[in-house]
């Protein structure tokens, strides 16, 4: 019994409010979906386990027969046989136990491997929206902590029903066939562990609980302050004396509260060992007597003395067995609930792919077609989702209370960019001019309106093939953490790196990746930022350019920049756009007055359009911005009186 000892503790430190949780209907169901497939090795596993059942009631068998058929009569031929059987029946345990943990871990591992590529699939299909309000480490909790603890219903908590049950039932019967009043002393002593027992493992399920939060609170800490952001951030407005201060008291609750269970669980092992030796005492002094009025051999009273040992781990274990199988129920629900959310963006029923296009003119390769597709907006109006349609409240830590219907972003937006035009969105901050990006590569879908790519309704062309055609450059362009050629190689991964050095060439930055002692081996740092902010920019591009989009989008690529770089920058957009159909979310003049359509957003509306030339003479909020923010750019004075006359 002391072996299972700490079996037995972790049966009962587990949270027992799990009990109280509903599951959805038809969980169950699911879950022998999941099942299914290794049906075959479940089936060999539970025999497994059923047989190692068997031996727990065989081996004091023969040692009762040692005993009373060898030692006493004086037999040493029988001794000799059933010592050799009983070391064939540990060697049989041994092998049993190799293959219940083989067929446990192809089962176990297996299942993880199917929940968490399931999950990651279908997490990786959310919209963007989703990713702005759950939680990274919720999302990784799910990947990891939920579905090792789904994948315990089928072998740990499984296995452990079977053969508690199938232990607890031949150790009970051996029992009572042996004396049934010992066995009845042995039961009548069972409530002096279970109830204390339970006691301590409600204390140690609300420690663990705590012991848990403390824990991820202490994560969250060192990830927040660990990331290259974070650091940077500390060390400009940290005081690092503070910072560790409130390191060390985080890290002293967790010590606090780790002594405080490592002291229950002690005591609790304490007190299941002492019961256990009250009991064998126990057997031993009324067996003894029984013994020695002739009542029953010397042998039995050994077997009795073993087979208790091996009665109370089971009988505790099953009295507590609704949480266990709770547990894991839950930690599927959990899993399941992520499935069931279904993405806002997805391919319609029907969907085709977009007609390939290429910026040299070529659509889909056989020498027709215009050199890029057109990008229309017919009467889109758009309001981001509520939170209730793209995410869960339980991978959120703040609780919500936005469920009302998102705020109209776009009201009628009306325009058309022509194959290989550039449109320039120009308008304040909060206009609505990212979010029109956002709908041409449908990171959302238009409430009402249409959004159309080459002719075609983005809604009803497949996600990749659109997707495969639209090349898009941030304002912070993100990179692994990784080398140059598997960034590049994002965007193509069968490209050689012949074509990657092109494409850096093209992006202005092919001479500074020959210049770097690893060249495309170099490794650009979390999120890139062994790299400077106009060199992530190119290497962005280069990514670009290596896919050969036909439509290109620019939310402000060259925002935050400093002269030099933004000078580099925009040698290398020049090639990005060229013959291809380009909305560029334009703050700089040179960009605008390149444009071939302006466009003016105020309030999700297009209040003017026109080239620079035209809206500068309409003298509408145009030209007030160009008063107030453009003409800075070359180094006039923003003017209060008429803009017209701009160099």
């Amino acid at each position: 019994m002391p072996g299972s000892g700490w079996q037995v503790m972790a049966s009962f430190r587990r949270d027992g409010s799990v009990t109280q949780q509903k599951l959805k209907p038809g969980t169950v169901k699911r879950i022998a979906g999941y099942a299914r497939p290794y049906i075959r090795e479940l089936v060999l596993f539970l025999l497994l386990n059923s047989l190692a059942a068997v031996i727990v009631v065989a081996n004091p068998l023969l040692l009762k027969a040692i005993i009373d058929r060898g030692i006493v009569p004086g037999r040493q031929d029988l001794v000799i046989w059933l010592a050799v059987a009983v070391a064939g029946l540990a060697l049989v345990e041994a092998v049993l136990g190799l293959a219940q943990r083989w067929y446990s871990a192809r089962i176990g591992e297996g299942l993880i491997y199917d929940l968490r590529t399931q999950v990651f699939g279908h997490v990786q299909r959310q919209p963007v929206a989703f990713f702005m309000r759950a939680q990274t480490g919720s999302l990784v909790s799910r990947l990891n902590g939920d579905v090792i603890g789904a994948q315990r219903a089928l072998t740990t908590t499984l296995s452990s029903v079977v053969s508690n049950v199938i232990s607890l039932v031949l150790v009970l019967i051996t029992m009572l066939i042996l004396s049934w009043q010992v066995t009845l002393i042995a039961l009548l002593l069972l409530p002096i562990f279970i109830l204390p027992a339970k006691w301590v493992g409600k204390r140690l399920s609300s420690i663990s609980r705590e012991q848990m939060q403390l824990d991820a609170e202490m994560s969250s800490l060192m990830t927040e302050r660990f990331n290259v952001a974070g650091a940077m951030l500390a060390k400009l407005y940290g005081r690092p004396s503070e910072e560790e201060e409130n390191f060390s008291a985080r890290a002293a609750r967790v010590r606090d509260i780790g002594v405080v269970a490592a002291m229950y669980g002690r005591v609790f092992f304490t007190a299941l060992t002492l019961v256990a030796a009250l009991a064998t005492a126990m057997v031993y002094g009324v067996g003894g007597v029984l013994v020695a009025d002739g009542g029953f051999q010397l042998g039995t009273l050994v077997a009795l003395a073993t087979l208790l040992t091996r009665m109370y781990g089971p009988l505790t274990a099953l009295s507590n067995v609704h949480v266990d199988v709770m547990t894991a129920l839950v930690s599927f629900d959990r899993v399941f609930e992520v499935l069931d959310l279904k993405p806002l963006i997805r391919d319609r029923k029907g969907a085709e792919p977009l007609r390939r296009h290429r910026a040299d003119g070529d659509a889909d390769g056989d020498g027709a077609g215009a050199a890029a597709p057109a990008v229309e907006f017919d009467g889109v109006h758009f309001a981001y989702p509520a939170a209730e349609e793209i995410s869960l409240a339980s991978l959120e830590s703040i609780a919500r209370n936005d469920n009302a219907p998102g705020r109209p972003v776009l009201h009628g937006i009306t325009f058309t960019a022509h194959p290989g035009e550039l449109v320039a969105l120009v308008g304040p901050s909060g206009a609505g001019k990212s979010t029109i990006t956002h709908l041409v590569s449908r990171l959302y879908d238009a409430d009402a309106g249409a959004v159309r790519v080459g002719g075609r309704d983005v809604r009803e062309v497949t996600l990749e093939s659109l997707r495969a055609q639209i090349g898009v450059v941030t304002q912070d362009a993100h990179l692994f953490h990784d080398s140059i050629r598997e960034n590049m190689r994002y965007a193509r991964p069968g490209a050689d790196d012949e074509e990657i050095l092109a494409a850096l060439e093209a992006a202005q930055i092919g001479d500074l990746v020959a210049d770097m002692p690893e060249g495309l081996d170099t490794v650009v740092g979390d999120r890139g930022y062994r790299l400077s902010g106009g060199e992530k920019q190119r290497l962005a591009i280069a990514r670009l350019l290596l896919k050969a989009p036909s439509v290109v989008v620019l939310d402000e690529a060259t925002a935050h920049l400093d002269s030099e770089s933004e000078a580099a920058v925009q040698r290398a957009l020049k090639t990005a756009l060229a013959g291809r159909t380009s909305l560029v979310i334009a703050h700089r003049l040179s960009t605008i007055r390149e444009a071939d359509q302006i466009l003016v957003i105020d309030g999700g509306r297009v209040v003017e359009r026109g080239r620079h030339e035209e809206l500068l003479l309409a003298g509408g909020l145009y030209a007030e911005l160009y008063r107030t923010q453009f003409a800075r750019q070359n180094g006039q004075e923003p003017r209060t009186a008429e803009p017209l006359g701009a160099e």
